[in-house]
């Protein structure tokens, strides 16, 4: 078992609802990420900003002045946990269209793994195989 721990991002950009949509794509182009998970001032994950959801901007016949990430985001999240194992989400992301997923201790945001973070495993994997063939 490889727990999450060991290839999560610990030092998470996130939004909180309120946070105005253009501050948030900021940040998404700013770090050159796709998603954004969004909590609540206690630090618990109550939704996630992907770039799919900002997509709808364009579509809208009235779109606010200062629409803010609450009316973009996702509010059914998908977390794992840091003991729960690496397979696992990998599993998952085989299974759907989600792009990362928020780690959280008791709700509480505590890092993110995306898909990049499970094929730099995959790489690192094979590298090691790689050189005990040749020992």
């Amino acid at each position: 078992m490889l727990p999450v721990s060991s290839i999560m991002t610990k030092e998470v950009v996130s939004v909180m609802p309120d946070t105005p949509v253009i501050e948030a794509l900021d940040l998404l182009r700013r770090h050159k990420i796709s998603g954004l998970p969004v909590t609540s001032q206690a630090g618990r994950v109550v939704g996630i900003l992907s770039e799919k959801d900002l997509l709808r901007i364009l579509l809208e016949k009235n779109v606010d002045v200062c629409p803010k990430v609450e009316d973009y985001m996702t509010r059914e999240v998908i977390c794992f946990t840091e003991s729960d194992d690496a397979v696992e989400i990998c599993k998952f992301f085989l299974r759907s269209t989600i792009r990362r997923v928020p780690i959280v201790d008791n709700g509480r945001l505590v890092g993110i793994v995306s898909r990049r973070d499970i094929l730099t495993l995959v790489m690192e994997a094979k590298s090691k195989m790689s050189v005990l063939r040749y020992v």
